[in-house]
């Protein structure tokens, strides 16, 4: 494909001042990666824009993003499905580079004149769904997959939830990511299921609650005890908040870090459905001690047993993820928006009118 090209805009590496650059073919060489596409036959393909210059195969040339130098291999020109294989591209012409170690929205160009163009910026993801190996032993393979897609689509999402322990996906719709999947099966066969995403719920507790927790075991010899009494409250951050106020010595102080790594394991772990606890506070207030039994794994295990019984008298509840949504409305569907948002337990926050008969929606 071939055609002319306007003056382009080019920034240099070493500054953020803007030069044209000319559509010349005497020009020093600068390309534009502008879209890759993974086949699993001929490898990666990236689609290149000369804006100046000559590309020619076979050449040293610099990739601006990465400051590497790289070899340009075999050059194709697209007519449909059919490749035509070329040795050069002047400025203006649209060619296809195998097996170039380049991604989108790299710029190629001449060692001698280092310029990088502007980078093509994408929207964020707004719909996130799991995915699940139809077949097991499948997850290697749609990995390798799905990375070679993320090189062709630059606004899909793909990661590793830590507290759900689900692989989620996220593009921009169910018709997205139904494109991917079909990408995924006919490309490189594999299979994949797209399911909801698990929520990252919170657990907290809703009163105050003094309970004791007693790790004392004797198996022969050498024993264990630990005895701690503790006050567990709703607390102001999310992160455990850990006081200690004991008195006489009743707990050695070289046992409350073992106390309060006890509960912080804890806190992992909840007593309703197992989610996360939040907005705690926990004051040691007394306990007591063997000078040959005791040990920090002993006031550590007494800090999880006081944990258990303390949480479940504490009223403990489940907090679910607030967000912020921000809705561009007409001025027609106004009272159909907020009657929607309301319905899905939502609270508006303001509204803000715009121009164009439209009002800003913040909730």
């Amino acid at each position: 494909m071939q055609g002319g090209s306007l003056p382009r805009d080019e920034r240099r590496t070493s500054g953020s001042a803007l030069h044209p650059r000319q559509c010349d073919a005497d020009a020093p060489l600068s390309a534009l990666v502008f879209k890759t596409v993974a086949d699993p036959f001929v490898g990666k393909m990236s689609y290149i824009k000369v804006h100046s210059g000559v590309l020619k195969t076979n050449a040293e040339v610099v990739n601006a993003t990465t400051g590497t130098t790289e070899k340009v291999g075999k050059l194709v020109t697209l007519c449909g499905r059919k490749q035509t294989e070329v040795t050069e591209a002047v400025c203006g012409d649209i060619v296809v580079a195998t097996k170039m170690n380049v991604n989108t929205n790299d710029t190629i160009c001449d060692p001698a004149r280092v310029v990088k163009f502007e980078a093509v910026t994408y929207p964020n993801p707004c719909y996130k769904m799991a995915v699940k190996a139809k077949a097991q032993g499948d997850e290697s393979k749609i990995s390798n997959a799905i990375s070679r897609l993320l090189e062709e689509d630059r606004t899909v999402r793909y990661e590793n939830n830590a507290e759900t322990k689900q692989m989620t996906i996220s593009g921009f719709g169910d018709i997205h990511l139904d494109v991917i999947c079909s990408k995924l099966k006919s490309r490189f066969g594999a299979a994949v299921t797209l399911i909801d995403s698990k929520i990252a719920y919170r657990e907290t507790i809703r009163k105050s609650v003094q309970v004791e927790g007693k790790h004392k075991k004797q198996s022969g010899g050498h024993g264990q005890y630990g005895h701690v009494k503790i006050e567990f409250e709703p607390g102001l951050t999310e992160e455990l908040t850990f006081e200690e106020k004991i008195f006489g010595g009743s707990v050695p102080k070289n046992y409350f870090p073992a106390v309060e790594k006890g509960l912080r394991d804890s806190c992992e772990q909840g007593v309703i459905a197992g989610y996360p606890v939040v907005n705690l506070k926990a004051t040691l207030l007394d306990g007591s001690y063997h000078p040959v039994d005791s040990s920090e794994m002993a006031f550590k295990t007494a800090a999880s047993i006081a944990f258990k019984e303390g949480i479940s008298n504490a009223s403990p509840t489940i907090l679910e993820p607030i967000g912020t949504l921000t809705a561009v409305v007409p001025d027609d569907n106004l009272g159909d928006v907020i009657g929607d948002i309301n319905k899905r337990r939502g609270r508006v926050i303001g509204m803000n009118p715009l121009n164009g008969h439209k009002q800003e929606v913040m909730a």
